[in-house]
Formats: C-alpha cells, sequence, structure tokens
C-alpha cells in the first residue's frame, strides 16, 4: 500500500490565501477600505460599540487622521460590503485585568450592539492590547464567539489550530514585512505542501500618523489579484478551515463525507501523483 497525502486546498483548489485585521474604527479606515477594494482585498474591522464619537462632535484642529466616527458614519461605511465586522471589547479594555463575569458583560454587550447595529451574527474577535489569559478565553469561548486574534507575529504562513490564541504573520509595520510578502509569492505549493496563509493586521490610523499609506498600497499592488490566492475575511477562514476539518474519512482513506454545508477542496493521492478534488455538501467520494 503506498503511502497518501493530503493537503487543504482553498477555495477553487487555490493553495494560498490572504486575510486582514485592523482595529478600532478610526476615520483613517475609510481610505483604507479604498485600496482594499481597489485590490480586491478581505479585511475584518474590529469596533469598540461604546467607544463611538458623538454625533456632532468635530475633531481637533488640524487633526485629520485617528479620530473616531459616529455611529452613522460606522455604519454606512462597513455595512453591505465584502469585509467582516468584529468585536474588540465594548470599551477597549485590558480583558485579562477584569473578574470573568465582567470579560462576559463585555464582550456580550459589544456583541449585542454590533448584531443590532449591522443587521448581521458577529463571531469574531481581536483581543484589546492583545491582552489575553485562559480564563479570558474560557469566556470568550461561553460569548459564543468563535475566533480571537492576539497581537502575535510568527512571520509564517500556517493555518491557525487555536482559533482563540490566533496569531497573525506580521503588523504592517513590521521590518520583515516586504520579506514575507516575496516568500508568501514565490513560496512552491506543490503537493504534499500544506496550504498558506498570509495574516496582516494593524491600525489604520498608524499609516495617516506616520503617512506610511504607501506600504498597504504596495500589498495591495503586490498580493492583491492573483488567481493562485485566496481573499477572504478572517470569520471565512475559519468555517472553510472548520469544515475542511470537518470532513469524514474511512480508515482506508477510499472513501471522503462532507457533512458540512459548505464545497471543500483538497489535494490527495499518493508518491504516484496526487490530483485536487471538490466535496460538495452532502457528497460522498469514492477513489479508486
Amino acid at each position: 500500500m503506498h503511502t497518501r497525502y493530503i493537503c487543504m486546498r482553498f477555495p477553487n483548489a487555490r493553495p494560498k490565501a490572504v486575510t486582514l485585521s485592523y482595529d478600532d474604527a478610526a476615520i483613517d479606515d475609510v481610505r483604507l477600505m479604498q485600496i482594499l477594494d481597489k485590490y480586491g482585498l478581505k479585511c475584518t474591522f474590529n469596533l469598540n460599540s461604546g467607544l463611538y464619537a458623538e454625533d456632532g462632535e468635530v475633531p481637533p484642529p488640524g487633526k485629520t487622521t485617528g479620530y473616531k466616527m459616529t455611529y452613522d458614519q460606522i455604519t454606512k461605511l462597513y455595512k453591505d460590503t465584502p469585509h467582516e465586522v468584529a468585536l474588540h471589547g465594548y470599551t477597549h479594555p485590558h480583558l485579562n485585568r477584569m473578574p470573568q463575569a465582567q470579560v462576559v458583560y463585555d464582550i456580550i454587550k459589544d456583541r449585542e450592539l454590533l448584531e443590532k447595529q449591522f443587521g448581521t451574527i458577529v463571531r469574531g474577535m481581536a483581543y484589546p492590547f492583545g491582552a489575553f489569559s485562559d480564563e479570558v478565553v474560557e469566556a470568550l469561548r461561553v460569548c459564543g464567539v468563535a475566533y480571537a486574534r492576539t497581537v502575535v507575529s510568527t512571520f509564517g504562513f500556517d493555518v491557525p489550530t487555536d482559533w482563540l490564541r490566533m496569531p497573525a504573520t506580521c503588523h504592517h509595520t513590521s521590518p520583515r514585512l516586504n520579506e514575507m510578502i516575496e516568500k508568501f509569492l514565490t513560496a512552491k505549493t506543490n503537493a504534499p505542501r500544506q496550504p498558506m496563509l498570509f495574516y496582516l493586521w494593524g491600525h489604520s490610523f498608524e499609516f495617516g500618523a506616520d503617512d506610511s499609506w504607501n506600504i498597504i498600497e504596495d500589498f495591495g499592488q503586490r498580493v492583491g489579484g492573483r488567481d493562485d490566492i485566496w481573499y477572504a475575511t478572517n470569520i471565512e477562514i475559519h468555517d472553510y478551515v472548520e469544515s475542511y476539518r470537518s470532513l469524514i474519512w474511512s480508515v482506508d482513506m477510499s472513501r471522503v463525507y462532507n457533512p458540512t454545508c459548505t464545497t471543500v477542496w483538497f489535494n490527495f493521492g499518493d508518491s504516484y501523483g496526487t490530483k485536487d478534488y471538490c466535496v460538495k455538501p452532502g457528497e460522498t467520494l469514492v477513489f479508486e
């Protein structure tokens, strides 16, 4: 019997995926979203529903970056777009310094308000200040949070395994960003190599404060618009990967059943060769 290989592929058999995550809902997200849409990138925006600007509030004279938007501005910007709205704490607290009951309150409050504001189900999150603990993780699980991004950079492209302690590839200010882009784009992904995920994060007000919009513009130019990359939000990545992990295989790997509602792609074969397959919802594939 020959050794069999299997590796997940993203939708339409793509071997690579890109996702972004930006925090705090500053006015700079307007320009960021324009750049993302220009290059076909998809982002998760992490919002603090208790920290919106008041109606009629104006920024200090001469301040054009980093200030908060109002409820109406935020609704208009993020609603009905390809991007995801996610949690960032009702008041952006240090969750690891709070009693667990207050952690639950803060997260549930943020989730409830955002779901009402955007008419959707909010399941993702980024930790305020990147601060968390085992108790916080358990609180998020109780609150129905599917994933939570940390501020840990792996400088790699592995698909997450611990969704509530999810790292990123790097922050956009990392001196290694160009190195990571080049490595990601030129990496060979033929089987049995595993799929690659580039996860970039940051705060859009950093672009405004440092006049560094060229960083995200360059990222979009180099990484966007490629046939071998799937562009997805954080929750889309999570749900697809979990669907792949839910596939049910026979002991000898001659059959696979897809119990999910998602069409799943994978590369499968042995030392004589592999090929891409997709298994539709409720379908069973049989291999010779």
